[in-house]
């Protein structure tokens, strides 16, 4: 049975935002590399940034807060997982396959743009580093923006694309939480008692 694919009208501003990021980036090759390797290899420092936050949460020794570190990473991937079936239904296409003579600076994709799957797990960690440690959730929250500027600029995704990417995974990430909070503060609470406590809870100073 074939999948149900619908194709959206490019939005005139969309498509604006586009070509003035565009033509920003064609005028500054000196940003080039660092944007080229954000936009692919910066999923690595969102990895750490959640890593971060399980090490702050096991140094406090609060269940809650705990709880709220071991979300992030699974918020996350309940985001890029919702995020699959709706890039597919909607199935717009790439801003280089649907305008010609533009600057891009990663490999071509076949995927769908919108929402972008980079802008989703970024909001999604942002959201949930949020919930664990205000300091650090707002350096993902920077981070988070500049990897949707960051698509936008190698030119492989629509402004509106990153836009929305950052609303879902943010969405999902905290009414993931809003759910699953009671339960998973008790399944720490009860973790703290076994083995695994070292790893949800820093020893007290001797």
């Amino acid at each position: 049975m074939p999948s149900l694919v619908v194709h959206l009208p490019l939005p005139g501003l969309d498509r604006s935002w586009y070509l003035a990021v565009n033509r920003f980036a064609r005028d500054t090759p000196w940003l080039h590399e660092f944007f080229k390797a954000f936009a692919v290899y910066g999923v690595a420092l969102f990895a750490l940034l959640l890593l971060g936050g399980w090490w702050l949460a096991r140094a406090e020794r609060s269940p809650g807060r705990m709880a709220t570190a071991l979300w992030a990473p699974l918020g996350t991937l309940l985001a890029v997982a919702v995020n699959q079936p709706l890039g597919r239904f909607v199935g717009e296409r790439r801003p280089y396959d649907t305008l010609h003579h533009v600057l891009v600076l990663v490999p071509h994709t076949t995927d769908f743009s919108f929402p972008s799957d980079h802008a989703v797990m970024a909001g999604a960690v942002a959201a949930g580093v949020l919930l664990t440690h205000r300091r650090l959730g707002l350096l993902a929250t920077v981070l988070a923006l500049l990897m949707a500027f960051a698509r936008v600029y190698v030119g492989a995704h629509f402004p509106f694309d990153v836009i929305a990417g950052l609303v879902v995974g943010a969405v999902v990430a905290t009414v993931g939480w809003a759910i699953v909070h009671r339960p998973l503060r008790r399944l720490v609470q009860a973790l703290c008692r076994t083995r695994l406590r070292l790893l949800l809870a820093a020893r007290a100073p001797a």
